[in-house]
């Protein structure tokens, strides 16, 4: 297991007061600055233009990123509105058929303002995506591992395919950059969510975009501060605290899962598990080339249906019936009423978002206990229909 960047992440800010050495940096909660004289600003004016305490967590993840430089937003969401003022009027976006329930809200809801022309295809369908690029694009969207059935698509060679013209931008929260740092692959754009495993407790809300060029970063701050999405500065502080301790938490995270994996592996309850990770998913070779490690989320479809599932989320103790992930605290989500809710059954069929399909968010708790819990509510899956047939 390789990790990226441990010594970076863990070194965030520290030793920058020039001032009284603070070992950790100080917070600036102040609005606005003064200027040196008339017409001779300092380094920062006004808060949402520019902020100390916000500048370090980007030029962090920009560093972890292999970025020239990005914004960090007020939330995950925001640093998808803020890709999108890239693009002009009327441009077409290309993205993924299970892309975010909030991404594809957010497209799905430009493009019936006929503010933007979007299309949703199958990445890893290779013919499909081909064609669907060889239609003028303007931004090629791509999701990897995908949310929630962790689909694996190339993306090298979809940056390839898509070609210079194209603004090709990368959701990188699912790895976050110690897994996977898409602009060596090719992409122009990195998105996360800072709400997961960046921040990593559950406790801040935000997101940044990180852009390949000084030109990219440039256009992201302009636009971020024109319509006013950059983060607080208390929240940076909470996030570049929980950034230092992302190595270390994802090596928890990574152990936890592959024993978990090996449990579900083998339950009968357990119908089918998508996880990059094993040998016949069909991105296997793919996430084995371009990621460090398969991640700590997996989804399974539970044999049965939502009576089924019903009965496995009121029954545990150490797993949290709730949406996002990547905090240190183990997550169950059912994908078709919560995280893709907005997505119409139609769409959600044709990604495959079924009735019985459960995500899990591994935490870092102790591993014998998780799978202890997962065993007792699995198995009383397994009961609930024999004892329907008593009853009958």
């Amino acid at each position: 297991m390789t990790l990226l960047n441990e010594t970076a992440a863990v070194r965030a800010g520290i030793d920058c007061d020039r001032q009284h050495g603070a070992v950790t940096p100080p917070l600036y909660l102040s609005s606005n600055y003064s200027f040196a004289d008339l017409n001779q600003p300092r380094t920062y004016d006004y808060s949402r233009s520019g902020n100390p305490t916000r500048d370090i967590l980007a030029d962090a993840l920009a560093e972890l990123e292999q970025a020239a430089g990005g914004v960090v937003t007020s939330t995950g969401m925001s640093a998808v509105l803020l890709v999108l003022q890239l693009l002009p009027k009327g441009g077409r976006v290309v993205a993924p058929h299970d892309c975010y329930g909030g991404t594809f809200r957010l497209l799905t809801t430009w493009h019936e303002k006929g503010l933007i022309e979007v299309e949703f295809v199958d990445q890893s369908d290779t013919a499909r995506i081909r064609q669907t690029l060889a239609t003028p694009t303007n931004l090629l969207w791509i999701e990897t591992p995908s949310n929630p059935l962790l689909r694996v698509v190339d993306v090298h060679a979809l940056c390839e395919l898509a070609g210079p013209e194209v603004l090709k931008v990368v959701d990188n929260t699912f790895l976050s950059p110690a897994l996977q740092q898409p602009i060596t692959l090719g992409a122009d754009l990195v998105v996360h969510s800072t709400t997961k495993y960046i921040n990593g407790h559950s406790d801040v809300v935000g997101g940044a975009v990180l852009g390949k060029t000084e030109e990219l970063a440039e256009q992201l701050k302009w636009w971020a501060n024109c319509i006013g999405i950059t983060a607080a500065p208390f929240d940076c502080l909470l996030t570049t605290r929980g950034l230092r301790t992302l190595n270390v938490r994802m090596k928890q995270h990574l152990e936890n899962t592959e024993q978990i994996l090996a449990f579900l592996q083998q339950h009968p309850a357990i119908e089918n598990i998508h996880y990059p990770g094993l040998s016949n998913h069909p991105g296997h070779e793919i996430a084995k080339r371009q990621q460090h490690h398969f991640g700590a989320m997996l989804s399974f479809e539970l044999k049965g249906g939502l009576s089924e599932v019903k009965t496995l989320v009121n029954n545990l103790r150490y797993f949290t019936l709730a949406e996002s992930l990547g905090g240190v605290e183990s997550l169950i989500c059912h994908p078709a009423t919560m995280t893709h809710a907005a997505m119409a059954p139609q769409a959600q069929r044709a990604a495959g978002i079924t009735d019985n399909l459960i995500r899990l968010s591994v935490g870092i708790e102790q591993a014998d206990d998780l799978i202890a819990d997962l065993e007792q509510a699995l198995n009383r899956c397994l009961l609930k229909p024999l004892k329907e047939q008593v009853n009958g």
